[in-house]
């Protein structure tokens, strides 16, 4: 007979958005790291794919392997996993150059690391297996860690459906520019749009915003209060200087 304790979904644990990203090392197409110690003072995309040798998966490779400079103007790695061994990875990402194009891209050298995890234990520790959707492989997971090792973002995408870079690169400059100008960011947002002003504090605030006497401030009402950063100020702050070096915080 089955009981109801039989018939309980399974739960599948994960870090959460605030969380320090779990700690593991690991064997990579690039050597051995530690994570996420290896990457202290960079923005990490840590991101799962199903299996090796998929034709979603290689057009995705191909995509952030051909983007790698953009997200590393914003001082941004990316490290990738599949629960595939270390020989699998390093001849699938052979064939991705010897053979594959995609929307125009071909020749693709990818460079950044990705894990071998046979074992599932670092998928498992993520929540990147998902039984419902496939017990063996992880899901399209994306984690968006910052400099400190604090998990700032978390994207699922299930196994057939590839995922939008744009979106991933602008969450990045997002995270970067709330972070940079204490500000929040709209719908939609790209650099050089109107940022959201944190709420009103106290009444005497609400009261001067809608008076409009906070310069560079535009309300609406006194919750939903907006300003102007310009494209090239968002873009000064967040990029990577040309010596390599990111921006500095204190400015």
């Amino acid at each position: 007979m089955t009981t109801d304790i039989d018939a309980a979904p399974h739960v599948t644990s994960m870090p959460r958005i605030g969380d320090p990203a779990p700690a593991f090392s690991a064997v990579t197409t690039q050597g051995q790291i530690d994570f996420p110690a290896d990457y202290s003072g960079k923005w990490v995309i840590f991101f799962s794919h199903p299996a090796d040798f998929t034709p979603v998966c290689t057009s995705e490779f191909i995509t952030f392997a051909t983007m790698q400079h953009q997200f590393a103007a914003y001082n941004t790695e990316l490290v990738g996993l599949s629960v595939d061994g270390l020989a699998s990875h390093i001849a699938w990402l052979r064939t991705i150059k010897e053979k594959i194009s995609f929307r125009d891209m071909r020749d693709v050298d990818v460079t950044f690391p990705l894990i071998e995890d046979v074992s599932m234990e670092i998928a498992q520790k993520y929540g990147m297996i998902m039984p419902g959707e496939d017990s063996t492989k992880a899901v399209r997971a994306v984690f968006v860690i910052d400099p400190r090792g604090v998990i700032r973002a978390i994207i699922y995408y299930p196994l057939s459906l590839g995922r939008n870079f744009d979106e991933l690169l602008r969450v990045v400059k997002a995270l970067q520019t709330a972070d940079r100008f204490d500000v929040a960011t709209p719908a939609d947002w790209r650099p050089g749009d109107p940022v959201i002003v944190p709420t009103a504090s106290t009444c005497g605030i609400a009261e001067q915003r809608m008076d409009g006497h906070v310069d560079g401030v535009e309300c609406q009402d006194w919750f939903f209060c907006t300003k102007q950063i310009s494209a090239d100020e968002v873009e000064a702050a967040i990029r990577v200087h040309p010596a390599g070096q990111p921006p500095d915080p204190a400015g």
